[in-house]
């Protein structure tokens, strides 16, 4: 700032020396270029320069009555009005209400007291502890709650006109500014831990629900039980949310560990065609083969791969089978004639064909209605000798099967039928027709159902693989019954049992020579 003096002084040099303001910088020392034409200017226009401080308002008259008058038509609400206007702020329009309505500007405009009141035993406390020199001025204002500027006008105001001020001793109950800082920074370092103790909880929590999420793991599932695989899609997963040095402790795997599971995720699998291979047989298969199955199909073909391999494969690539527990249909009605004796005695092992048949009724459950199928099992391969498909489980349904069983056999053959003890195995024409075609009849004990579990195995492998998890909605019961013969005779021709060697049942007997 410079004084009126130093103003006259340099204008009229720069005069005398013909207007030359880069000579008279130079000479003077001061001001600037700038600032010595704008002093000529205003010495040229008023032949004088001003003295003091000149303040010139952005705003005009015009403004300052208009935010005036606005403010006392809307309730004296200098907030509103500075919003609502955009100008001035609420100091400088308090300041233009006491100059243009002194007396209605006292009355209106109040003075707010701060938030933070000390006594003045505190400020006169936080006076001394800047006086010592212990502490920064900062430090004591965060101390008493209230901002720097504060403490620094207490000084002013304790410590002016030469006021002294008696440095009282603190009492023995008193805690002096050392021990309240250590306090302070032992909470801050308990509240630390905590947060760290949060954030530790919250990963873990993350960890687990993306664990459930991503790789289909159930609740409650040990991190410790994941391979490392697993984990590193894991944590490939919540790399965006956390570090790497986080997780990898949380899911105890090592750093070397997730780096070579990482390039070995990268490299070219080398099972790709035998992956393709897989899905394409599991889906011809109408999704019904398991690993072992699809091994063996793969062999015959020539592929030589592990059975553990074909597992893992079809594990990554969800290759499961589909498998629902259902109520069985039961046929028992009571006691409808003299009990037979169960011959069988559950060995249902056959050294020939037609010597050990199986039967019983399932039945199948459709949106369009009810479905019974009643077929013959030989217990020599497991085929099916005979089967009949209907709407309703009558005498009609099992007679006919039986009816068509025994237009296979050979005149030397007499087969033993065992059965459970439903209603259909117990009626004069069931039994007539055993005895006409000279057949031993075989029946399991009440609600027994081991007793017959080579035909009851039968009905479950038929489900799983051709009706459980199925869309049957929109299905009429002549396309259901279609579909249900077609799957009997791809049984028979087609689907293979290690239990054979890999081979159907029909492809089994082709090769003893029993059938063409």
């Amino acid at each position: 700032m410079y004084s009126y003096e130093d103003r006259i002084r340099a204008v009229k040099f720069y005069i005398n020396c013909g207007y030359n303001a880069a000579y008279t910088v130079r000479k003077l020392g001061y001001p600037d270029v700038t600032n010595l034409k704008h002093w000529y200017r205003e010495y040229s226009q008023y032949n004088d320069l001003h003295q003091g401080r000149k303040k010139v308002s952005k705003f005009s008259d015009k403004e300052k009555r208009d935010a005036v008058d606005y403010y006392f038509s809307h309730d004296c609400n200098a907030l509103k009005t500075v919003k609502n206007l955009g100008y001035p702020s609420r100091p400088l329009l308090i300041q233009w209400v006491k100059e243009l309505y002194p007396e209605e500007g006292e009355r209106c405009c109040k003075s707010f007291k701060p938030h933070v009141r000390c006594s003045q035993e505190e400020k006169i406390q936080a006076v001394m502890e800047s006086c010592r020199g212990n502490l920064k001025i900062s430090q004591i204002a965060e101390i008493y709650g209230v901002t720097p500027s504060a403490v620094s006008t207490w000084r002013k105001e304790l410590l002016s006109e030469g006021r002294i001020l008696k440095m009282q001793q603190p009492s023995a109950n008193d805690k002096s500014i050392d021990e309240l800082m250590r306090e302070k920074a032992e909470l801050e370092a308990k509240v630390k831990r905590h947060e760290r103790d949060v954030y530790k909880l919250q990963l873990e929590r993350d960890v687990l629900e993306k664990a459930g999420d991503i790789l289909k793991k159930e609740k409650g599932i040990s991190l410790d039980k994941l391979t490392n695989r697993e984990k590193v899609f894991l944590i490939d997963a919540l790399r965006n949310q956390y570090k790497l040095n986080e997780l990898l402790p949380i899911l105890r795997l090592s750093k070397s560990s997730y780096c070579y599971q990482v390039q070995c995720i990268k490299r070219e699998d080398k099972y790709k065609e035998i992956r393709e291979k897989i899905k394409v047989l599991f889906v011809h298969n109408k999704e019904r083969y398991g690993y072992r199955r699809i091994h063996c199909l793969l062999k015959r073909e020539g592929i030589i791969v592990s059975e553990k391999v074909v597992r893992r494969i079809m594990n990554e690539e969800q290759l499961l089978v589909k498998t629902t527990k259902k109520r069985k249909y039961n046929s028992y009605k009571g006691e409808l004639s003299p009990e037979v004796e169960n011959v069988i005695n559950r060995d249902f092992s056959a050294p020939q064909p037609n010597q050990k048949w199986l039967t019983d009724i399932t039945e199948f459950h459709i949106p369009a209605g009810k479905i019974y199928l009643s077929p013959i099992i030989d217990c020599f391969d497991g085929m099916a000798v005979s089967w009949t498909i209907g709407t309703s489980p009558n005498a009609e349904l099992a007679n006919t099967m039986l009816v068509n069983a025994i237009d296979t056999l050979k005149d030397n053959e007499r087969p033993l039928v065992h059965s459970d003890r439903g209603c259909h195995y117990r009626w004069p024409d069931w039994i007539n027709l055993m005895d006409g075609a000279a057949l031993t009849r075989s029946m399991s004990k009440k609600g027994c159902s081991p007793d017959n579990s080579a035909c009851e195995g039968f009905f479950g492998r038929l489900k799983n693989e051709m009706f459980y998890n199925r869309n049957w909605n929109h299905i009429s019961i002549e396309s259901f019954v279609n579909e249900l013969d077609k799957y009997m005779h791809w049984y028979n021709e087609d689907r293979i049992k290690m239990s054979l060697g890999g081979m159907s049942p029909l492809e089994y007997r082709r090769s003893l020579g029993i059938a063409t």
